[in-house]
């Protein structure tokens, strides 16, 4: 719905987002201040749309992950120190390590459950790589994520998984800071959350086909 902002309106608004993040939208619409305000407003829109698709995609990863870890580590998997040492050490010990993540939620939460819901993000993607097919996903893909493309091997499947994750944890934290999303393929965005929640169980993703808002909005792109 197309918005009517008084010049004041835009100057404040302009002064909130400021004048270099404006900028952006202003370079997008060859300085016409009112039709940049229309792609910001959209773009807010549209990003805040995706937070209901991504909400059920990380579930999904998640739940599928815990799944699979559950079936070889059992109910106290958080507690299983052969199953943080499995966990990659990454860029030679610097930054996020998922060891010490897990180190850190299981020594101050009282249930897996809780682990769960506070590991970051990046510690699931970490669960998709391949020093993990023997022991989890070789077994266990199949189980944990039933609507998996099955004309790829569970190598293949598990390879596409970790780099759908990625980009899915790039997008989710440009939204989370604010940033605009609108120059980016969108539908491709939307298809490869919706593929994860497919593979997680397909009749959920049918249900979120009749409910997302990201597939219209993208139709009324300013």
């Amino acid at each position: 719905m197309p918005h009517n902002f008084s010049t004041q309106q835009i100057l404040d608004l302009e002064a909130v987002l400021s004048p270099p993040r404006f900028g952006t939208y202003l370079r997008e619409t060859g300085g016409d201040r009112h039709k940049a305000m229309e792609l910001y407003c959209w773009n807010t829109d549209i990003s805040a749309a995706f937070y209901v698709m991504l909400q059920f995609c990380e579930l999904s990863i998640r739940n599928g992950a815990v799944d699979a870890i559950e079936a070889v580590f059992g109910p106290n998997w958080h507690l299983n120190r052969g199953f943080g040492y499995t966990l990659p050490v990454l860029r030679k010990g610097k930054g996020y390590q998922p060891r010490d993540d897990l180190h850190i939620c299981a020594s101050r939460l009282p249930t897996a459950g809780k682990v769960v819901a506070e590991l970051k993000f990046a510690f699931w993607q970490n669960l998709f790589v391949k020093g993990q097919d023997t022991r989890i996903w070789n077994a266990h893909l199949s189980t944990a994520f039933p609507g998996y493309n099955t004309a790829l091997n569970i190598a293949q499947a598990r390879a596409e998984l970790f780099d759908a994750i990625d980009k899915i944890r790039k997008f989710r934290n440009r939204i989370a800071h604010h940033e605009p999303i609108f120059a980016r393929n969108l539908a491709e965005d939307r298809d490869r959350i919706r593929k994860i929640i497919d593979w997680r169980r397909p009749g959920t993703a049918h249900w979120l086909d009749g409910i997302e808002q990201v597939t219209p909005l993208l139709a009324v792109r300013p």
